[in-house]
Order: structure tokens, then sequence, then C-alpha cells
């Protein structure tokens, strides 16, 4: 998995975290991703679409994740432009990777697939009971798509994370991993 590396900007705080999900994810065989959330990268003078490393480019890494196991990444975000800069960020992957504009929890009552690794980092953290909520409702409307090998990673620890640990700690997971702004579940340690 040295293709992962590449990723390792300073900028990138969570890169510890991924590359450790995805070391795991690979062991445990996982090939298909869900992400709420899409990695946005910023736009420098109104068109020129640039990666963003502070906001950690999860579904660049994700795709190039599915590419290297044959794999499925399924990202959703509300922002159009969100998803058109994802586009551009993992054209390299476009045949492992499906977009859709919608709000996430709609999205995970429709998704007709077993989950494999589940990423959860929409809304942003500014409003923590809103952002919790909301990722509380991911949580609840994704949890019978999971299986016993899944992995749950839970983005903006305290400040998304404060209802849906919770729930997933009294749902049988166990936190396998943790970081400063990270949290990574599964049922099986």
């Amino acid at each position: 998995m040295n293709f992962i590396d590449k990723y390792n900007n300073k900028k990138n705080v969570r890169f510890p975290f991924f590359k450790k999900t995805l070391e795991i994810a690979h062991k445990r065989n996982i090939k298909i991703i869900v992400e709420t959330g899409t990695a946005r990268g910023k736009t420098k003078f109104f068109f020129f679409k640039k990666i963003n490393w502070k906001d950690g480019m999860s579904t660049l890494l994700f795709a190039d994740f599915a590419k290297y196991v044959d794999g499925e990444l399924h990202s959703c975000d509300l922002s159009k432009n969100n998803i058109e800069n994802a586009k551009h960020f993992t054209k390299d992957y476009s045949s492992f990777t499906s977009f859709y504009i919608d709000d996430s929890i709609n999205f995970l009552k429709s998704f007709p697939k077993k989950i494999d690794l589940l990423y959860l980092d929409s809304l942003d953290g500014h409003d923590s009971k809103l952002a919790s909520s909301h990722q509380l409702e991911e949580a609840k409307m994704s949890f019978n798509k999971l299986h016993d090998n899944s992995l749950v990673l839970l983005d903006d620890k305290g400040a998304k994370t404060l209802l849906s640990l919770d729930f997933y700690l009294k749902n049988d997971f166990k936190i396998l991993e943790e970081s400063f702004n990270q949290v990574l579940l599964s049922k099986r340690l």
C-alpha cells in the first residue's frame, strides 16, 4: 500500500489516521466505501481547483484506495460545487467512484448495498449540536447496512461525534483507534 504515502502532506493532519484506517481496511478486504461530506478542496482565482490538505482530502484517498483494491467509493454531498471539485480531484479513479448530490440521511436510507467502510463527515462542526444530531441520524440510517466486519470512521471528534459515538458504543461497536480528530469503530477488534 505504498501508494498512500503520496498523501503525506505536512498540512494533512489527518493523514496518519487515514493511513492506519486504510491499512486495517485492506487487511479486512474492504471493498464498499461510503463517505458523507465530499472533500471539497478549494477554489483559487474563481475557477482553479486546488487540493486543501487541511481538510484531509478523504475523497481522493478513498478513491485511490478503491482503485487499489478494485472496490467502490460512494461519496455524497449537498453541494453540487463540492461534488464537481471532488470529481476533478478524483478523475484518475472515476471508474471506482460514484458521486451523489443529496442530503446524506436520504442517501444512506436508499443506499442499496452493505457498507464495509463508512466515513461520516457531513456538515461543518461549527454548530456542534446540529452537526452531532445530523451525524446521529446518519448513524441510525446506515446502521442496518453495516456488518460485523465493517469499519466506521467518525470525523471531527468532539464537534460532530457527541451523539453518534455513544450510539455506536451502545450497539456493540468498539473503538479500534482514535486520534485528536477522528474515531475508528468496529464490532470486531
